[in-house]
């Protein structure tokens, strides 16, 4: 109870630590990165702008943002939540126009277009990134996009791997980062839903209808009939000697409960010292104030 309210009450400062703990642990900011932030408009892409703007306040290396959105060409899709976000907090946005959706749906007519949408979108965001002379690109890639991507890798190509927390592209000079990497999806909803971020309707006509989205909803049925089984097949990625995983600190951070509850005790501790600093301080002044009473009766006496 006692770290289920403290959680709900510092959302944010949650969200911070495991933002941090990954850029400690595998070093992911650089001093005088230029970060570009892949912005899609959907919950995952505005929590992972928010945080790193947020870290930017206080982390000791010094690092810009650019935000970058795709239009993929199907002219429905209203930017206007999304500029006037990055507004907000000062990040200019760059909206680069494609007819990707055309070119997969209509011109190729994919039978699995998630592939080939999301090679495009990316190559399109690293040309401008780069032009924008980015260094480093950052993907909101979760805890839970880690996993399902094992599992997407297990299952249909026999082979056990994930995307890595930090990948250099030799071809470009980029490289891509991923700050959210700790941070559950259930986490990115709640920080949604508290900070009402302006999320945007993905206009993809494959939306709901890929094979991501069944093995995500395979891994919430097991994780309902095995409870905590997303931690253990989180550990099996950063235990697993998984090509660049194998680097920092790894997996210390914890959940988010468990973050929650260390930052409240943490806070608790603080208030505590604080009052006991403040009691030993009147205990002491009413101790001199005693001894000077003391001090002043003994001249008089000797007087």
């Amino acid at each position: 109870m006692f770290s289920m309210k403290c959680g709900f009450l510092m959302k944010l400062q949650i969200l911070l630590s495991l933002v941090r703990q990954a850029v400690d642990d595998y070093a992911l900011i650089d001093d005088q990165d230029h970060i570009a932030v892949g912005v899609s408009g959907g919950k995952d892409s505005l929590a992972l702008l928010y945080a790193l703007h947020e870290l930017q306040r206080f982390y000791p290396k010094h690092f810009t943002l650019h935000a970058f959105t795709v239009d993929l060409g199907f002219g429905i899709q209203d930017f206007s939540g999304i500029k006037a976000f990055c507004d907000g907090f000062q990040v200019p946005l760059t909206i680069i126009p494609t007819e990707i959706g055309k070119i997969v749906f209509e011109t190729r007519k994919e039978s699995n277009p998630c592939a080939l949408c999301a090679k495009m979108r990316k190559g399109a965001l690293n040309l401008e990134a780069k032009a924008a002379g980015c260094n480093k690109i950052a993907y909101a890639h979760h805890k839970d996009d880690i996993i399902e991507t094992m599992l997407l890798s297990l299952m249909f190509e026999g082979r056990f791997y994930t995307f890595p927390p930090k990948t250099f592209l030799d071809r470009t000079e980029l490289t891509v980062i991923r700050p959210l990497m700790y941070v559950s999806e259930a986490d990115v909803i709640g920080f949604k839903n508290k900070y009402n971020l302006p999320v945007c309707k993905n206009p993809c006509p494959a939306d709901g209808h890929t094979k991501r989205e069944y093995v995500k909803n395979l891994t919430s049925q097991l994780n309902k009939e095995n409870p905590g089984i997303k931690e253990r097949l989180f550990h099996a990625v950063i235990s697993g000697n998984i090509e660049g995983w194998n680097s920092g600190n790894i997996g210390m951070a914890g959940t988010s409960e468990e973050v929650a509850d260390k930052t409240c005790r943490s806070e608790t501790s603080v208030k505590m010292q604080k009052d006991q600093t403040g009691a030993e301080e009147q205990l002491s002044e009413s101790h001199n104030c005693h001894e000077n009473d003391r001090e002043s009766k003994n001249k008089k006496e000797e007087f």
